[in-house]
């Protein structure tokens, strides 16, 4: 009995080890999931309004089955005296190239772009409204550890190449504010893009495919998430979109 005893014992060991390495798999459909981007700062009065109603995202139904939310803090208000931690001269980039391709007028915060097109409904009503995706293709994620695979069958004739972008996002984040427009107060965030990689993806004949390691963070945080979109090369506006939990 004793030597029996261990058996289950084991196995449940070894049971519990296998399905706690299993890969995640995230799958966005072939319908179009939205991508949608906040830019914001810790160093502008007038973004906390937008990233609460970024936050309330977390709780829609809709949640990476028809949208996937990123907040990337731009670092263009720092000079007013508080540097925004989780800014990057990447992300203010990203927003000037959206600008440079006529898809939004100018480059300002909070500014949202919703399926690489600018959106200013946000403060017009509290409900997010989504237009069903037209069939563009599938995007899947498997995440086995820290390595990220990443396959794309798309709907429609492209290039050779496209490019995949893969993000790791950071909840429950907050900052006490000692200077600049928002001083004194306690911000809050959600959505928060803590690591961002852009890498090639080739086209293998019956898809796109590329392998890379998931960015990693410094940013000590209880709850993360990952969202991943395809796009044209050169050309910020996704093709389609996929997100999930980590």
């Amino acid at each position: 009995m004793p030597n029996m005893r261990w058996f289950v014992f084991m196995s449940f060991v070894l049971g519990t080890a296998s399905v706690a390495a299993a890969p995640q798999i995230l799958d966005s459909g072939n319908r179009q999931v939205s991508l949608l981007e906040l830019y914001t700062s810790e160093g502008c009065s007038s973004c906390p309004p937008a990233d609460r109603w970024l936050s309330k995202l977390k709780s829609d139904t809709r949640l990476w089955r028809e949208v996937v939310p990123v907040a990337f803090h731009v670092d263009y208000w720092d000079y007013l005296g508080w540097p925004d931690r989780f800014a990057s001269a990447v992300f203010g980039a990203r927003q000037r190239q959206y600008a440079q391709h006529g898809f939004i007028r100018t480059v300002y915060t909070p500014g949202l772009i919703l399926n690489g097109k600018e959106w200013r409904g946000w403060f017009l009503r509290p409900q997010l409204r989504l237009d069903p995706g037209a069939e563009v293709g599938q995007l899947t994620l498997r995440l086995d550890s820290e390595r990220t695979e990443a396959r794309f069958t798309a709907k429609q004739n492209l290039p050779d190449r496209l490019d995949m972008h893969l993000a790791v996002l950071g909840f429950g984040l907050s900052t006490q504010v000692q200077d600049g427009e928002n001083q004194g107060r306690t911000l809050t965030h959600d959505f928060v893009v803590l690591a961002y990689e852009q890498i090639p993806m080739r086209d293998s004949g019956a898809d796109y495919q590329v392998q890379m390691d998931l960015p990693t963070t410094t940013v000590d945080v209880s709850r993360k998430a990952i969202a991943a979109w395809v796009s044209l090369p050169n050309n910020p506006q996704p093709l389609q979109a996929v997100g999930g939990w980590l």
